[in-house]
């Protein structure tokens, strides 16, 4: 499995912004104590950091990944009653432009927290 001690890490932390903030808030406000509860335990974490998104050579936008921790997986907080193929498909793209190889959905939705991994085959 793919980072599989840093996805248990993560996977902690979110508990523990989970069981201190309660469940169904708005994502941003668990995104927000995510990244300081990884950065307690010692994780690199990018917050919000653009990506550049090319088509045919040229420049078309950004994609901006919730939090990548240390340079490794995208964490990436939701409040929805499950997840969806569209949250699947995004992280699909994410890990994409990112090159990143695992990214992990976590649900603040309920009392008990969800998450799912989400893997970029490789072709290369």
């Amino acid at each position: 499995m793919i980072h599989e001690e840093l996805s248990g890490k993560i996977i902690g932390a979110a508990m523990t912004v989970l069981n201190d903030l309660g469940p169904g808030l708005d994502e941003k406000l668990y995104e927000r104590a995510l990244v300081i509860e990884l950065r307690k335990r010692g994780h690199t974490v990018e917050s919000q950091k653009p990506h550049s998104v090319y088509y045919s050579g040229e420049l078309i936008g950004t994609l901006v990944p919730d939090a990548i921790v240390d340079g490794l997986v995208i964490a990436d907080p939701k409040v929805a009653e499950t997840f969806t193929d569209t949250h699947l498909r995004q992280m699909i793209g994410y890990l994409a432009i990112t090159k990143l190889k695992l990214a992990l959905l976590l649900n603040f939705k309920h009392a008990k927290l969800q998450w799912k991994r989400v893997v970029r085959e490789s072709h290369e």
